[in-house]
Order: structure tokens, then C-alpha cells, then sequence
């Protein structure tokens, strides 16, 4: 049969086409072809985000900085911090694996305004999340109001509130990443272990967890840190009450107006645990 012949600037264009292995390795490529002014734009918005970290470093006072690190103040706001994310961690996997699943294995009827909803309080402006959740949550919100004549549990300006806020904000961020690992692990396993007469239970868990488990650790690192950072939403939803909602954030905010040096040492301190975490999770949020 007679073979049908390809357009001209088709056979032009593969005539000019170096044959494959004659062609130079691709980040070397595309490194010659990048526009020197994207280099330098690039450079110039990098130096943009590095420069107020270099402020900060430069006016901490390292000298004093376990003493400011030991005060009273700063220590009862690590506890609470401490307390506080690390229960909303603990909120966002027990929430978060199911709604992971049903994201990535259930068939939706409006799937993108799922992911949507779950996304929406990463862009969410705090102080609008705060108001959200007192509207909602609060003794005359939407669920607050039975909550508090029910069962007589009222969240705002309270410890259990600052945790709800510190949950609200940092959900999406463990639902995201464990969603997107189920959906890179397929249901080949899930399918072949129903085959062999395992249960939905015994899937999940003997087969599903244990092949999702990075994914697992490095979205709860991730809401640790969004919850050990957050302050708008706690602020308006839980209130800034010594040793019961004020925060490492709020301390900070405090900090500035009597203080600023202490306001400089607590800053540190959460961008150093924020930076470790991105650069340990490197491979999770940034492809190689």
C-alpha cells in the first residue's frame, strides 16, 4: 500500500531536527536558550523574597537571644503552640485521610467544587476565615448555637477554638498532598488485593496507608507548620488571652509594640521551623 506522504513543512522541520542522539542534554538546552532578561528578572524577584529574610537576620540581637527566648511570656506562647498544632495536626489526618480518599477514588457529581471548598481557606484571607468560623461556630453561629445548648461547649476565645481555627487553615494543606499520592498510586493494588479476598478495611490499611506513607508524614509536617504559624483566623475566631489562646503569632504581634527585639528572636524562631520544613519536604512539593 502506498504510504501516505507528509506535509512539506513537516518534512522540513524534521529534515532541520537533529537525530536524538546528537542533541545536547535538556537542562544545559534550556539553560543556553533562556533570554538573559529572565535571568535577571528571575534573580531580581528571588532577591525580592531572600531580602526580608536578610532584614530579619540582621536585626537579630544573637547575643540575647536565649534570654529573650526565656522570658515567661514567650515560653507559656510555646507551650500553647505547641499544644495547639500540634492537636490540629492531629484533627487534620483523622479529618483529612477519609476526605483524601473520597476526593481521589469516589466519582463526584461537581468534583472541582469539591477541591474547591477544601482549597478555599489556603487563599482565604485569616481574619475572613476567623469571621467565617464565629459566624458558624460561634455560640449564636449556624452549628455553635446547639452546640452550646446541647451539649453546653462554646469554642470561641477558648483553647479547643484556637485549635479549630489552627484545623481550619492547615486541612487542605494534608488533604492536597495525601490526595495527590493516592492518585499517583492508582487503584492497581486496591483491585488486585480485592482479588485475592481482602476486605475494604484491610485494604486500606495493609496496602493503601503503607504505600502512601511519605505522603502521610509530609502532609501532617506541612499542617504542623501551617498551624503553628496561624494567627488571623485564631485572633478573630479564638481571641488573644494569655496562656489559654495567645500563640507564638500573637505574642509576636505583641511583641512588636513593647518589645520589638523579642518580637525579632519569636520571628526566627518560625521561620526557621517553617524553613525546615519546606527543605526537608523538598521532594514533596517541588519536582526534581
Amino acid at each position: 500500500m502506498r504510504q501516505r506522504q507528509r506535509p512539506r513543512h513537516i518534512q522540513a522541520l524534521t529534515a532541520a531536527s537533529p537525530p536524538d542522539d546528537a542533541a545536547e542534554p535538556g537542562p544545559a538546552r534550556s539553560a543556553s536558550q533562556l533570554p538573559a532578561a529572565l535571568t535577571v528578572v528571575g534573580f531580581v524577584a528571588l532577591g525580592l523574597l531572600a531580602l526580608p529574610i536578610v532584614g530579619l537576620l540582621q536585626r537579630t540581637p544573637w547575643s540575647s537571644l536565649p534570654t529573650l527566648l526565656g522570658e515567661s511570656e514567650v515560653l507559656e506562647a510555646l507551650r500553647l503552640s505547641l499544644v495547639v498544632s500540634v492537636a490540629a495536626t492531629a484533627a487534620c489526618v483523622v479529618l483529612g485521610l477519609p476526605l483524601a480518599f473520597v476526593l481521589a477514588r469516589r466519582r463526584l457529581r461537581s468534583p472541582r467544587v469539591a477541591r474547591a471548598v477544601v482549597m478555599l481557606p489556603m487563599v482565604l484571607p485569616p481574619v475572613v476565615a476567623g469571621t467565617a468560623l464565629l459566624f458558624a461556630l460561634g455560640r449564636r453561629g449556624l452549628v455553635g448555637q446547639w452546640l452550646d445548648t446541647w451539649f453546653g461547649v462554646s469554642l470561641p476565645f477558648t483553647t479547643a477554638g484556637a485549635v479549630v481555627a489552627a484545623a481550619f487553615v492547615a486541612l487542605p494543606f494534608f488533604v492536597v498532598t495525601v490526595e495527590a499520592a493516592l492518585r499517583q498510586a492508582g487503584d492497581d493494588l486496591d483491585e488486585a488485593a480485592a482479588t485475592l479476598g481482602a476486605g475494604p478495611w484491610a485494604t486500606v490499611v495493609h496496602v493503601v496507608l503503607p504505600t502512601i506513607r511519605p505522603a502521610l508524614a509530609a502532609g501532617a509536617a506541612l499542617s504542623w507548620a501551617r498551624a503553628l504559624g496561624e494567627f488571623g483566623a485564631t485572633l478573630t475566631f479564638a481571641g488573644n488571652f494569655p496562656g489559654r489562646t495567645r500563640t507564638l503569632p500573637l505574642e509576636t504581634y505583641l511583641a512588636l509594640e513593647r518589645n520589638p527585639e523579642a518580637a525579632v528572636a519569636i520571628s526566627l524562631v518560625l521561620m526557621a521551623v517553617a524553613l525546615a520544613v519546606l527543605v526537608t519536604l523538598r521532594d514533596r512539593w517541588m519536582p526534581r
